[in-house]
């Protein structure tokens, strides 16, 4: 099970990173064809390193933060908890249903 789940881990990382390069390929490709540099066309994967040492990075356009605050990880969970209606729903439909079939299987064995 363990070797299959590695192959599989493995696959799919190399997959991603073929996918990756073809897109560079191609963004290439479409740069050549048009003959003139177009800054509309931004690179699918881009990172540069800046000049007080950060990297700043992007991935289809969209900027990729390396390092967040441990106060703004902090800010999110709150924010998180607040919207945690689903969640305690279920949790106390799971101990309902938990509670029932443990009665259920008691009921089964004094039965007998």
């Amino acid at each position: 099970m363990g070797k299959f789940f590695l192959k599989c881990v493995l696959s799919v990382l190399l997959l991603f990173v073929g996918v990756m390069i073809g897109m560079e390929k191609a963004n290439e490709g479409m740069r050549s064809m048009k003959g003139y540099e177009d800054t509309a066309l931004p690179p699918p994967v881009y990172w540069e390193k800046g000049d007080n040492g950060d990297i700043e990075a992007a991935l289809l356009g969209n900027e990729v933060k390396s390092m967040e605050t441990l106060e703004e990880k902090k800010q999110k969970m709150e924010e998180m908890e607040s919207f945690n209606f689903f969640s305690s729903l279920g949790k106390a439909l799971g101990n309902t249903v938990t509670n029932a079939a443990k009665k259920l299987v008691d009921l089964f064995v004094n039965a007998f």
